[in-house]
Formats: C-alpha cells, structure tokens, sequence
C-alpha cells in the first residue's frame, strides 16, 4: 500500500487565516467553555476557515432548501475513491458501508453488534476519553491494555489482556491513528492485532477517525486491510480532517466477514446524521484535498515549532512529535506539578489543555495540547504555560513547610 504525496502546494495554509478576535466570536465549545482570558487549545476543533468546497456544496444546498432526510451512497462512494487515492486502498466496498450519526455513536452501535450487556471491551491506554464514558454507559467493561513506553501497541500486553477476557463476547476497541499519542500503527502492527483477534475470538472495532491527519512521509494502513481483518469494522468520518464536528455524520465499515452484522445495524441508525453533514462530508473528501494538503503542511509547521518552543521555555516537558492527528501528547512530569498539570496550566497560567488523568493508565502527569491553531497562539500558549510553571514554583518555595 502506497500513500500519495500531497498536492497542490500552493494552497495557502489555513491555520494562519483567522486572527484571535475572529476565533473568540465563535460559540462552540472551544471558545465558550472557558473565561475569555483563557487560551484554548484543548478540545478537538481546529482553527480555521471551511474548505471552499464545504462551503459551496452546504451553500447550495441551503439555496435550494435541500435539508431533508440523508440518502444514497455519495458519501461511501466519496470516501471509497479517497482511500484509494490517499492510501492506495481499493477494498472500501460502498455495498459495505452504513450511515451512523457521527464516530463514537456508531461505535456504540458497532459494539453492540458484537458485544452484549456485561461483556468486555479492551482499549489501549492513554486514550481518547469518551471511550471509556460511552463503553461503560452501555454497560460493557472496559479493560485497559496499556500502550508501550514508546507510545505503539504492546502485543505482549495486548495478548494478556484477550487471554484473560475469558473466551466470551468480547470487543477491542481499536484507535487508529491513535489520540492522544498520535501514533499510527504499522501493517505488520496492525496484522499482528488482527490475528490476536481472531485467535482469542475478540471483535475489532476500529475507530479512524484521524485517518486523513497524518504527517508528511507517514503511511495511514486501514484496518480493515490488513490479512484476518476480515471480521473487522471501522469507523469513519471526514469531520476531524476538514473540521466538520457540528456536520454530524460518519459512515461504519465492515470487512467481508462483519457484512451480516452490519446487515444488523437497526434501520432508525441511519436517520442520525445530518444530511447538510453528509453533503458537506462528501464535498470535503471529492473537492476538499488541496485544502487538505494545505492543513498538513501547516500542521509539520507547527509541530516543529511547538518542539523549539519547549526546548526552549520548558524544556521539562518531554514531546514527541505525534506522525498524525492534530495533538500533542506531552510528558510534564519532570516539572513536579503533580498527576494534573493542566490544573497548574489553567489556573496559573490562563491556558487550557487537556488534562491527561482522563485519557485512563498513563495518564497522569501528562496534558493534550491542540496544535490545529495558528503559530501565534501556540507561542503565546507556552509562554503562558512557562510562566505557570515558575509562578508554581514561586508559590510553593514561599509557602515553605
């Protein structure tokens, strides 16, 4: 499987577009869950202007009062011919595919599929914080399979954990690209899962949502690709690449072997995507690569340049720049303030971040930081991160015992 190079490099880079007053109009999450004081660079929302093609194709669609009921296979179709260009794959069978309402809600309903109530579902921790949340509301466990030092899949660990799983139902809930790390797992990785798998009798449930985010050089493999990944299904979306969260919709993925679970998937499902999302999805994936392209580039940029800044200001933290997603995963633990630095990080310094307590086992002294913004509001982000720290320290040297 061949990756393509990127294209169109005279897009412009759409992380630099939009200044802070513009940002702090917004009224999403992002921008109202704090004081206006804070800087955010927490939760997954990017900054930055639509892709042309998202808005000509929503646009149109509210000219011509196209709001209805989601239909038809445009978007599977779309996302089957980016797989095949973006990732040399051509086994994204559109007859394979269903609309779900956007990536966790179709992971609750994939696991559903596959898992009943009580049963267990394994995932790879530190991890994206709503896979315990949703796993444990629909009453499954959830049994946690730490990642590696070096941030990659333990198979040795992972082995124990599906030998331990009893020989029932159970899941594993795979994230690739893996948030917070930003790790992207191999093919011969990813086949080694897969055979785990189908050794133990576990069902994967991969959620590839970050799929498109990848770095420069860095080769996303599918799932569902791979050898004995035929029970596999997956999920994904193009709203975190083309920053569409509030244009719910995302389709679910089943190999040959998981096409009658699919078959499954109860009826009412498909009405919980937004057909705008689907429309505005479908012209991300078909029009929307230059712009695409543009994003990544800028992102390199900003990793680089987050790498030079903790050399320099903190440099404690411990970064390894992430080969996809938007985040940076970063070790604080050197710094002495405690399991919860971004505590520290808000309070302190006006910065929100993600605290990595929530992200389960390997958590704790660590913090998420979103470095889809521009270049501007990352330097201001560790010069106020830098200050907290020594204000920190300030503080407890003045306290004394």
């Amino acid at each position: 499987m061949t990756s393509i190079p990127q294209e169109n490099p005279g897009e412009p880079n759409p992380l630099r577009a939009l200044t802070l007053d513009r940002l702090r109009c917004r009224t999403s999450m992002k921008w109202r869950t704090y004081p206006e004081d804070v800087l955010p660079v927490w939760v997954a929302e990017m900054d930055v202007p639509l892709a042309p093609a998202v808005v000509r194709a929503v646009t149109a669609a509210m000219e011509l009062g196209d709001t209805g009921y989601p239909a038809g296979t445009a978007y599977a179709e779309a996302l089957a011919a980016f797989a095949a260009k973006r990732w040399g794959w051509d086994g994204l069978d559109v007859a394979r595919t269903a609309f779900v309402p956007d990536v966790m809600l179709g992971v609750v309903e994939m696991l559903k599929l596959v898992t009943g109530p009580g049963d267990p579902v394994v995932v790879n921790s530190p991890v994206y914080p709503p896979f315990y949340r949703f796993v444990t509301h629909m009453d499954r466990k959830v049994v946690e399979a730490p990642l590696g030092s070096d941030g990659r899949i333990d198979l040795d660990v992972l082995e124990a954990a599906f030998r331990g799983l009893g020989g029932g139902r159970a899941g594993y809930l795979l994230c690739s690209p893996h948030n917070p790390t930003g790790t992207v797992h191999t093919a011969d990785e990813l086949t080694a899962v897969a055979a785990l798998a189908e050794r133990y009798g576990v069902r994967v449930v991969a959620d590839e949502i970050h799929a498109p985010l990848t770095a420069p050089g860095v080769e996303f493999v599918p799932y569902l690709s791979v050898p004995g990944a035929e029970r596999g299904l997956s999920l994904m979306s193009a709203s975190k690449a083309w920053n569409l969260a509030g244009l719910k919709a995302a389709l679910a993925l089943a190999g040959p072997g998981a096409a009658a679970d699919l078959a499954r998937l109860p009826e009412e499902v498909s009405h919980g995507p937004s057909h705008v999302g689907v429309i505005a999805h479908t012209a991300a994936l078909t029009d929307g690569t230059a712009w695409l392209d543009a994003l990544l580039a800028g992102l390199d940029e900003n990793r680089r340049l987050l790498a030079g800044l903790l050399d320099r200001h903190l440099p404690g933290i411990r970064y390894r720049p992430a080969e996809a997603t938007y985040l940076a995963w970063l070790d604080c633990r050197a710094l002495g303030l405690g399991d919860d630095p971004a505590e520290v990080f808000l309070e302190r310094g006006r910065v929100a971040v993600n605290s990595g307590l929530r992200f389960g086992t390997g958590g704790a002294g660590h913090v998420r930081f979103n470095l889809a913004t521009s270049p501007e509001v990352i330097t201001e982000a560790v010069r106020r991160m830098a200050a907290a720290v020594a204000c920190d320290a300030t503080a407890r040297l003045t306290s004394g015992p």
